[in-house]
């Protein structure tokens, strides 16, 4: 069965460190950061500290599903950080070729606060954690996934992960 796990939530929750600890875990599964396909005026926009709108995530999200399907269709799991902000940014990846599993890591905000700015050569600034934070819709009841808290560190985080997405 091919999978697609998708690590969510806004900047500096984590997404990067604990995907590749995931594709770890598992093994045989491709990472991505999902950062890396913006384009450069994506890029260029967000370190002027301009959000993005919903029609500049358009192409990059589609580009995500994308490189989840070319992996999906050779039968290949894989973990993508991803933003993933709103439902309907979740809806276009969950239509990707096989299942769409969404872990949204959620950390407490002060927390957030303080891995930004001690963030450095990230074009994301902590003036632009409000916008995220205020866009974010939460995971529906009826979307494929769960939360999870990361105070306690990314490996405990991850091995949390690992043995929930093992009993779904």
């Amino acid at each position: 069965m091919v999978r697609h796990i998708v690590c969510m939530g806004v900047s500096a929750t984590g997404k990067t460190t604990i995907g590749r600890l995931l594709a770890q875990r598992f093994g045989d599964i491709e990472f991505l950061e999902g950062d890396d396909l913006h384009s450069q005026e994506n890029r260029d926009r967000m370190a002027r500290g301009v959000a993005l709108t919903d029609e500049d995530r358009a192409p990059w999200l589609a580009r995500i599903r994308e490189w989840m399907n070319d992996r999906g269709r050779s039968g290949r799991s894989t973990v993508v950080a991803c933003s993933a902000l709103k439902r309907g940014y979740r809806d276009v990846l969950r239509e990707a070729e096989g299942d769409v599993v969404f872990v949204h890591i959620s950390p407490p905000e002060d927390l957030l606060r303080a891995r930004m700015r001690e963030r450095t050569g990230h074009y994301m600034g902590p003036e632009q954690l409000d916008d995220q934070l205020a866009t974010l819709e939460p995971l529906g009841s009826d979307e494929a996934g769960f939360t999870v808290d990361n105070r306690q560190g990314p490996e405990m985080v991850a091995d949390e992960i690992a043995t929930r997405l093992t009993a779904l």
